[in-house]
């Protein structure tokens, strides 16, 4: 038996590829935007993350220039010996004013700060309660970590969470973490019953808000902003790659949080450093998400008129108040299928297929960016309810 023989039996995809409707991998010939180019064809793009708009803003682009001629492509080095820049900290001090904590610590990427935050609180005697919808890079930072046992709850359902948290003993630690704005249905979560259960049964709360970012809250500064929590929440998390125009990621905490994590988070101290051009481009994201509350209220407009526009036609999609509206498809090959036709008439969206979701709850992930049109929605529109209506 071979360690490879698991490579070599593996097959899906060429099935798929044979059949026309494979959905992955398509290179865009032009930068993200609410209209890309992709073979050759102007396609209007809801399938990304690029929630402000800002990847192609005029001022990220120019933040990122400024940083690569000052600073070089890179650091050389971790955060923690040769690689922080006066921009690293410059960045982590207006992340800590944005999320109103005492300090931030960022990572290379938003995937590696969920690792390294939870990897790095939860140890051998404590436990982690984790909504059954949390993002992958929470779940790997559960089994990275030391922590005695992960109980997971149903999703945002919050008997299912005081159940869990009534089976941990209560001299053990107890970490809560949840997604603020879920990356597939687009809800929120219940944040104050959460706080509250913590409050109750002893234990930390840690909000991922890689999509809650820029989207909702003051300042688009998230979800616990949104409920007013901030003082609630021990840890916030979020990304760069998203609202804000770059890579990379960090937490918010309190002091002691910080300088736990900067000395003892692995994915931390074992890493290379944001690049320069990633961090300038970020914290310029940042001050403009700041001071334009107009692209906040314009996404949120633009992806209502997306759920009007379902709904009038009779299509069903989850019911969430994000910028995230999930088109339910139900089966594999329909939503795939779906998938490559928009794809063909112009319009890009992401199939959600299991493990992401359960069977027969496929479903076709759009998200929506503050400088689309009406127009452009429109358009999406007619073509989806066309397509979909056919297949």
């Amino acid at each position: 038996m071979s360690i490879f023989d698991k490579c070599n039996e593996f097959n899906e995809p060429q099935k798929v590829k044979e059949m026309g409707i494979y959905p992955y991998f398509h290179a865009l010939e032009s930068g993200q935007d609410t209209e890309v180019v992709i073979d050759g064809r102007s396609t209007i793009m809801i399938g990304s993350n690029n929630y402000m708009g800002l990847t192609s803003d005029p001022r990220t682009i120019a933040a990122a220039k400024e940083a690569l001629e000052k600073y070089g492509t890179g650091c050389s080095g971790s955060r923690f010996l040769n690689g922080t820049l006066d921009l690293h900290v410059a960045l982590e001090n207006e992340l800590a004013d944005f999320f109103k904590k005492d300090g931030a610590v960022t990572w290379s990427t938003g995937f590696q700060s969920n690792l390294g935050v939870i990897s790095c609180l939860a140890g051998m005697h404590d436990y982690i309660i984790s909504d059954r919808e949390n993002h992958a890079s929470i779940v790997d930072g559960c089994r990275l970590s030391y922590a005695k046992r992960t109980l997971k709850y149903n999703h945002s359902d919050m008997e299912d969470l005081e159940r869990a948290l009534s089976y941990v003993p209560e001299e053990s630690g107890k970490l809560i973490v949840t997604d603020g704005v879920f990356s597939m249905g687009g809800d929120i979560a219940n944040l104050p019953e959460i706080c509250r259960l913590a409050k109750k049964y002893g234990a930390g709360v840690m909000v991922d808000d890689a999509h809650g970012v820029g989207m909702i809250g003051k300042d688009g500064s998230g979800t616990a902003s949104y409920y007013g929590l901030e003082d609630e929440v021990d840890v916030i998390m979020t990304t760069f790659s998203k609202s804000l125009a770059s890579l990379g990621g960090c937490i918010a905490a309190n002091e002691r949080i910080i300088n736990y994590v900067r000395h003892k988070s692995r994915p931390f101290i074992f890493s290379a450093s944001i690049p320069p051009a990633n961090a300038a481009s970020a914290l310029a994201a940042l001050r403009i998400i700041r001071a334009e509350p107009e692209r906040r209220e314009n996404l949120l407009k633009v992806a209502e008129r997306m759920r009007y526009r379902l709904g009038q036609a009779g299509i069903p999609y989850g019911k969430s108040s994000t910028a995230i509206v999930p088109i339910m498809t139900y089966d594999m090959v329909r939503t795939l299928t779906i998938t490559a036709k928009l794809l063909a008439e112009g319009v890009y969206v992401n199939p959600v297929l299991p493990p992401a979701v359960n069977p027969g709850e496929c479903l076709l992930r759009t998200s929506y960016t503050a400088t689309h049109t009406l127009e452009q929605i429109d358009r999406a529109a007619d073509i989806i309810i066309k397509v979909y209506k056919e297949n």
